[in-house]
């Protein structure tokens, strides 16, 4: 006899619940694939507050060759659009969302980072394939003092057919955090469906918006289906967020 599994619906409103920290986006004007102007800011933070968001930690890309950001363009950014943005929300600032390469490597021996909070850093792979030094890399984080944060590791299709290189990762030291537009088809239905496996095996640490445009934030506020496994491992992570790197 078959067996099905009854979904629910649910909107993230609903479970942030007023008060959600979320530790990836991209928010800061003009200097990666995020927000191009500071209207565009305005307009995230202000959806970003329609679904509960009260504690943003951005996140914009520093990719050598691609946006070729570094701290102190970061910070100088963060202080454009910091007046704007606090008189709206509970808490701003910025950190990174880094890829792992060599360049990298080279922040991690100088120590500089940007961090999530405290010692965690969000980190990223090419979505090609992941860098052939990648557990180097991570041993070398941690040895430094740092808590790598893998974003959306349910985006990285070489994973997908070798699905224990999660448990490695996890072994090695490495969170992981899980996309939310991940939750639907918005990837494609492969990227999906490892999110949601993921998601019931427990094996998410944090999650984030991952918001770059009003795109993503009208996928954002539309329905789930999850099964009740997945809204219970969902809402264990929105409150990680809120114990580890609210202010």
């Amino acid at each position: 006899m078959l067996n099905f599994t009854r979904k629910k619906t649910v909107y993230l409103k609903d479970l942030f619940e007023g008060d959600h920290v979320d530790i990836h986006s991209h928010l800061l004007p003009g200097i990666d694939d995020g927000a191009k102007t500071i209207e565009d800011t305005n307009s995230l933070v202000d959806n970003f507050l329609e679904l509960g968001i009260r504690h943003i930690i951005t996140s914009p890309h520093i990719i050598q060759g691609v946006w070729p950001n570094n701290s102190d363009i970061i910070r100088n950014k963060e202080g454009e659009v910091r007046p704007v943005v606090i008189e709206k929300v509970s808490s701003f600032r910025a950190a990174a969302e880094y890829l792992m390469d060599e360049s990298f490597r080279k922040l991690v021996r100088e120590k500089d980072i940007l961090c999530l909070k405290d010692h965690y850093v969000l980190v990223e792979m090419s979505y090609i394939n992941p860098p052939l030094s990648l557990f180097d890399i991570l041993f070398d984080l941690q040895v430094a003092g740092y808590t790598p944060v893998l974003a959306h590791p349910e985006r990285y299709l070489f994973y997908h057919d070798n699905f224990d290189m999660y448990a490695k990762l996890k072994k090695a030291g490495c969170l992981l955090q899980l996309n939310l537009l991940s939750l639907s088809t918005y990837y494609g239905k492969g990227v999906n469906k490892t999110a949601l496996r993921l998601l019931r095996e427990g094996m998410f640490d944090f999650v984030g918006t991952d918001a770059h445009n009003s795109r993503h934030i009208a996928y954002l506020k539309q329905k789930f289906k999850l099964e009740s496994t997945e809204i219970a491992q969902l809402k264990t992570l929105i409150k990680n967020n809120k114990t580890v790197f609210a202010p």
